[in-house]
């Protein structure tokens, strides 16, 4: 499978080869494939210094270096989330000066103590607000599978880097599928957690009223579950922390929706890819559940609305909290400001309202089965420029999306649990991505069936991880 950063963090270890040495293969990866334009913004001196303490603390604390699953393991932060200190986010945008300063928030002092070296931001699209991260201020980022195509957002550079083996695994953020579509579109895990199970404090300024969640993107099914399991909990957020389920090899009630209907049709080879995901769990003894797509229809439009509303009025408060000098920005990102301050109170009040349905029918999905197999894209990553920011056409823009993912945004706006992975690839030989969705505080059951699928083989990473002995 070309390895992970399990892989990576054992050979680290066991003495193989030092953090250093895994550092700067990893830098050397990034320079070979800079035309990526995966990385947005590169710190060597960060890194190799923080590889230096892993190091130093092998040799003088093993005990405490032992305990760090992802020990020495080199990474990159989001352009977008966070924030990681000394790292200068600038949510793809330039409207904020890379200067850095900001201290760590919980996630990245969690990120820090699993071991992790930190030594860059990833390209994010300015504030998110796209499926491809392809920001004004540049880089341009593309898939490693296919440069010509999107590696996805808005974690694309997450994806991309990881994708091409620069580190092995990667911070991500998701408030409209952002981990999620950019793993779909570059042959990776990502996993969307359940609302408050990850630390957004201190600041929650990345919160958005729920809808967002932070983890990252891997290679494996094994190190999704090892980062959530490592970062989550004791959030100290406006949700209790979910009560994590175990997961269970009984027999399990599985829906499979294999249809988005007319208006956003998927690809039927990416439709059989679902189908065949549910044949061999059903082989494993497993129930499989047809759903139809009128049982998702006005889920799937109100959280679109929801994302749509949430996102805007946010944008509209920062520009004005910030005194950020909106006129800088790019033309789409000026309208989904504009479109927040012409929002009334009552009609985001009832977008909100329509949410917490959206929600409540999920559960009732789930009185019926125990997890859900659908779709992940349409339709191949799209080329580059497919998702264009020199327009004020906001409603275009998030059709758009949706018509790419449509189911993308389900999980945000209802708090569920959703996790993709690869399974298989077409003519093109790109990813044929799954999505499963399972209760609240049920990622076990999504990562042992995720692990289940990946265990068939049917996708092999392209690049070796930088770094990592064959």
């Amino acid at each position: 499978m070309q390895g992970d950063a399990t892989d990576l963090a054992a050979a680290i270890r066991n003495g193989n080869l030092s953090a250093a040495e895994a550092m700067q293969a990893s830098l050397e990866a990034a320079a070979r494939q800079e035309p990526l334009g995966a990385i947005a913004n590169l710190d060597a001196a960060m890194g190799l210094a923080s590889a230096d303490d892993r190091d130093l603390e092998r040799r003088s604390a093993p005990d405490r270096f032992a305990a760090r699953p992802f020990a020495g393991v080199p990474t990159l932060a989001k352009d977008l989330g966070g924030p990681f200190a000394g790292l200068p986010v600038t949510a793809g945008s330039r409207l904020f000066a890379r200067k850095g300063g900001e201290a760590d928030s919980d996630l990245a002092a969690r990120f820090r103590d699993a071991g992790f070296c930190l030594f860059g931001l990833t390209t994010s699209p300015e504030f998110g607000l796209s499926l491809a991260s392809e920001p004004a201020i540049g880089p341009i980022c593309r898939n490693p599978l296919d440069p010509a195509r999107t590696a996805g957002g808005s974690s694309g550079g997450a994806a991309a880097a990881v994708a091409a083996g620069i580190v092995a695994i990667a911070h991500a953020t998701d408030a409209g599928g952002s981990i999620r579509v950019p793993a779909a579109c570059c042959g990776l895990v990502g996993m969307k957690p359940t609302r408050g199970a990850i630390p957004g404090g201190p600041s929650f300024g990345n919160h958005l009223a729920g809808i967002a969640s932070e983890l990252a993107v891997c290679r494996s099914a094994r190190d999704t579950a090892l980062i959530f399991d490592r970062l989550s909990g004791k959030s100290r957020g406006p949700f209790p922390d979910p009560s994590p389920v175990d997961s269970d090899n009984g027999r399990l009630r599985i829906g499979l929706l294999a249809d988005t209907g007319s208006a956003y049709p998927t690809e039927d080879i990416r439709l059989a890819a679902v189908e065949g995901a549910a044949r061999v769990l059903e082989s494993d003894g497993h129930e499989i559940v047809p759903l139809n797509w009128a049982e998702f229809e006005w889920s799937v439009t109100s959280s679109g609305r929801a994302f749509a509303d949430i996102v805007s009025v946010n944008l509209a408060a920062l520009m004005k909290t910030a005194a950020l000098d909106e006129g800088r920005a790019e033309p789409l990102t000026q309208a989904f400001a504009a479109r927040g301050r012409a929002l009334s109170a009552t009609s985001l009040w009832t977008t909100l309202n329509d949410a917490v349905l959206v929600s409540h029918k999920l559960w009732a999905l789930f009185d019926r089965v125990d997890c859900i197999l659908m779709p992940m894209l349409s339709s191949a990553p799209l080329a580059i420029g497919s998702f264009p920011s020199d327009h004020a056409d906001t409603d275009l823009h998030l059709e758009r999306m949706t018509a790419f993912a449509p189911l993308a945004c389900l999980a945000n706006i209802s708090g569920f649990p959703a996790l993709t992975l690869p399974f298989g690839q077409d003519e093109h030989a790109m990813p044929l991505p799954v999505q499963i969705m399972a209760r609240m505080g049920h990622e076990p059951r999504l990562l042992s069936l995720a692990a289940r699928l990946e265990a068939e083989g049917r996708w092999q990473h392209r690049f070796p991880v930088a770094g990592l002995p064959s």
